[in-house]
């Protein structure tokens, strides 16, 4: 009886819609992290944002580098124990760069993709024949960031994914590593000879 007496009033109009409004306002505050939170979710079991940096590597001739402008220098070649890491080699057989989570990674040298997806203990992986028994390995790129496939040509400097933490990795890196015949070489001495000399 009240509630029809107060929809009969100008008044108590006024305060039946003042009142709907702000239980619309405080339902959709209440709702909206539940829409938005399965979002972030699979965003971040995805690997999270591919942050596309697309500024060109240093190219000399035919070769260049991964990676596009300044990056810190992990592991390099060789015997490099890492403290707190049950899984990760003693022998490291490539080279550890990193610029961040979602850094592109370039090809260093023009050649045939062979590898465009999980491999070995590399996580999300590229691999490149140049020709002449010599293969470059660009491991722990974010899974769904690949930009080549298995049989493409591709040059120096062309985008293939981006920098990740997948496989027996223990942070966002790129583990570039250079192979003469199947055995694994030191990256630092092969690109110095090539003009690109990494930190």
């Amino acid at each position: 009886m009240v509630a029809a007496a107060a929809l009969n009033s100008r008044t108590g109009r006024k305060v039946l819609a003042g009142a709907l409004i702000g239980f619309t306002v405080v339902v959709a505050f209440l709702v909206t992290p539940l829409i938005a939170v399965p979002f972030a979710i699979a965003g971040s079991a995805a690997g999270g944002t591919v942050k596309q940096v697309d500024a060109a590597p240093g190219v000399s001739g035919e070769w260049g580098f991964p990676l596009a402008g300044g990056y810190s220098k992990g592991r390099g070649f060789g015997y490099n124990p890492v403290q707190g890491c049950g899984y990760c080699s003693t022998d490291h057989q490539g080279y550890d760069m990193a610029q961040g989570c979602g850094a592109t990674i370039f090809a260093a040298g023009h050649g045939e993709v062979i590898t465009a997806g999980s491999y070995q203990g590399y996580g999300n992986t590229v691999r490149i024949d140049h020709g002449g028994e010599i293969v470059t390995l660009y491991g722990h790129m974010q899974w769904d960031s690949l930009r080549v496939s298995v049989g493409e040509l591709v040059t120096a400097g062309a985008p293939l994914g981006a920098e990740g933490n997948t496989g027996k990795s223990f942070g966002c890196h790129l583990h570039f590593e250079v192979r003469k015949s199947g055995t694994a070489v030191a990256p630092e001495p092969f690109m110095a000879g090539l003009g690109l000399p990494l930190k």
